[in-house]
């Protein structure tokens, strides 16, 4: 059986609340789990001491049980001193799309040739 910590959502329309479980990994997001073992309340400050609770006891043991976190999770383990998260490194994000380079040559490409016939004629 593969088991996940992850994040089960509650609360109401527009307001999240989430509940940090073990579960099978084939059962839904909301669906059955094995144990509940904190809490993530995204609407507190990021400071907030309570924003998540976390029984790191037993996250220890899931954890050394062989139970997989997910991303978000395994931020919250790292804050906790439970498991490491190495950091992620993309260069490539921030660079623009293909329809967005081609774009901006052809924005480049149109300046230039409004700019040379300025150019030509204050040269004569």
């Amino acid at each position: 059986m593969s088991l996940k910590i992850r994040l089960a959502r509650g609360g109401t329309k527009k307001r999240p609340f989430y509940h940090i479980v073990i579960a099978d990994a084939r059962s839904p997001r909301d669906g059955r789990f094995i144990e509940k073992i904190g809490t993530f309340n995204p609407l507190l400050a990021k400071d907030a001491e309570n924003r998540v609770v976390l029984n790191t006891e037993r996250a220890t043991h899931w954890v050394g049980v062989g139970a997989q976190p997910t991303d978000r999770v395994l931020r919250f383990l790292d804050a906790a001193g439970v498991a490491k998260r190495d950091a992620r490194n993309n260069p490539n994000k921030a660079k623009p799309g293909a329809k967005a380079t081609e774009r901006a040559e052809e924005k480049a490409a149109k300046a230039a040739a409004a700019n040379a016939p300025a150019e030509e004629a204050s040269a004569e």
